[in-house]
């Protein structure tokens, strides 16, 4: 078993346990994790404004400056159009990582609860997870309101066949705990709650980095973009474009058990997770923990 990442000073372990435990619950992020873009990035790129929002998001993700200096300030400066929320769930699922949706479908196949929780726009975040097969309550994100008085609102004809006027724009945010560093935590708590078993949370920022004490293992993930506060906390951390080790990382035996296993792509992932484990791509902070689950994972007999 795996030991808590951050327990109390006086219950520090004499060292790594001699075992690693499969884990229940698996929370990704969205942003740069599940998919390979930045939504807010996106969402700046096509208004011309690109460069002044992504310095903006780099301060936070790096934690240079609070998420909560920068949240509003980013979401007020573009004012997004109901349309463009639409058009950036569409670009989530066109960019999702090769081999992410194998992965949660894999993860769900043996019976494992898979979440989302993210500080992106709940609108898009929930239509990624939707693609993914999630239900709406397994995404945690920002909810937004629009002005319903934008643009042409009057053309009610042009999208009565559509779910409110696509020319609407922004109008401000829940304000919920997804809106500040660590917000993130508070909702995992609030998970663990609900639900029995061992956690898991991979994510590429400082907010997940922050949300590390609400589960038994952080696994920083690198793939898409590689930040060295977030390597050096993680007690794992993915240094490849590919989700597939979070399988042997989940479920900690040789192979998927049936009948996950017997869908080829699935299994496909499985083994492509097993294969960049055991080549260094992903790394360990604890070189007691990596040998505890290349033995779970090795197959009787090797």
């Amino acid at each position: 078993m795996f030991p808590s990442p951050h327990p109390p000073a006086s219950a520090q372990p004499a060292g790594p346990r001699a075992d690693w435990a499969p884990f229940d619950l698996v929370i990704f992020d969205c942003d740069s994790t599940l998919t390979d873009v930045e939504g807010i990035d996106e969402l700046a790129r096509w208004q011309g404004r690109d460069a002044e929002v992504a310095a903006l998001t780099n301060q936070a993700m790096n934690g240079e400056v609070p998420l909560e200096a920068v949240y509003s300030r980013r979401l007020d400066l573009l004012q997004p159009t109901r349309e463009e929320m639409r058009q950036l769930g569409r670009l989530y699922r066109d960019h999702l990582l090769p081999g992410a949706a194998e992965v949660v479908a894999a993860l769900l196949a043996a019976e494992r609860q898979v979440f989302i929780v993210s500080g992106g726009l709940a609108e898009a975040v929930r239509d990624l997870g939707q693609h993914l097969g999630l239900p709406s309550e397994n995404v945690y994100a920002v909810g937004t309101d629009y002005d319903e008085l934008s643009g042409r609102w009057w053309e009610t004809w042009s999208y009565r066949y559509r779910r409110g006027n696509p020319q609407a724009r922004y109008a401000g945010h829940d304000g919920g705990p997804l809106t500040i560093g660590s917000g993130k935590l508070e909702i995992v708590k609030r998970l663990r709650a609900q639900h029995r078993g061992r956690a898991m949370l991979i994510g590429d920022g400082t907010s997940d980095l922050e949300a590390r004490a609400g589960v038994e293992l952080f696994v920083g993930f690198g793939g898409v973009v590689s930040r060295e506060k977030v390597m050096a906390g993680a007690e794992v951390y993915i240094r490849t474009a590919s989700l597939a080790p979070i399988l042997p990382l989940v479920l900690a035996r040789p192979a998927l058990p049936p009948p996950a296993a017997e869908r080829p792509t699935l299994a496909a992932a499985y083994a492509e997770g097993v294969s960049r484990l055991r080549s260094g791509e992903v790394v360990f902070a604890s070189a007691a923990a990596r040998a505890a689950l290349l033995r779970r994972i090795t197959p009787a007999g090797e």
